[in-house]
């Protein structure tokens, strides 16, 4: 049986999101810790509930294409062609990205954008209007948590909103494959 979204869910995470915090949420992968990608002080936040340090990057979710288009300065034509054939969920770091929180661009200026198609994230990056980031639900160095039953109470704690949506899922799921891309089109594979 497919759950139905919660619209409260959808806004209680808006609300949140809008308000510079930060959502525990189910995404195409694996649960997520997500913020406005655009706002530094809420992906701070991020960093700081990871214990992660904040020169290791982290990805955002987009809902389509015509959204990744604006944060990434050239897209090159095979990132068009690669997230049209992916059967699983694929983030794509590309070079030179703009319009996000300066902390969640690599200094290199990459930053790693997915379009999701699970049916919540991508609500609510579309009922949101701007990227999302989404870094695995744990303490940095620790297992990425494979179901909602998996999170640490240390993260619940620390989010200002955790999303009831899919939370009774025993699925294992797995993190996105993961491709740097050039704007040349030179292509590496990283997981």
């Amino acid at each position: 049986m497919i759950e139905m979204i919660n619209q409260d869910d959808i806004t209680n995470a808006l609300n949140a999101l809008k308000a510079g915090g930060v959502i525990l949420y189910p995404t195409d992968t694996i649960w997520g810790i997500g913020c406005d990608a655009t706002n530094a002080e809420a992906v701070k936040k991020i960093f700081e509930i990871k214990q992660r340090a904040d020169s290791k990057s982290m990805l955002a979710l987009v809902d389509d294409i015509s959204m990744l288009e604006r944060y990434v300065y050239e897209m090159p034509d095979v990132a068009y062609q690669l997230i049209e054939a992916a059967t699983t969920p694929i983030t794509i770091i590309y070079d030179h990205a703009i319009n996000l929180a300066p902390n969640l661009i690599a200094n290199d200026g990459s930053v790693g954008l997915r379009v999701t198609d699970e049916p919540f994230s991508k609500q609510l990056c579309r009922q949101f209007r701007r990227p999302i980031v989404s870094t695995s639900a744990n303490i940095s160095g620790k297992p990425a948590p494979k179901s909602f039953a998996e999170i640490a109470n240390e993260i619940k704690e620390k989010v200002d909103y955790v999303v009831t949506y899919r939370q009774d899922e025993t699925i294992n799921c797995k993190p996105s494959n993961i491709i740097r891309l050039k704007v040349n089109g030179e292509i590496s594979i990283i997981r």
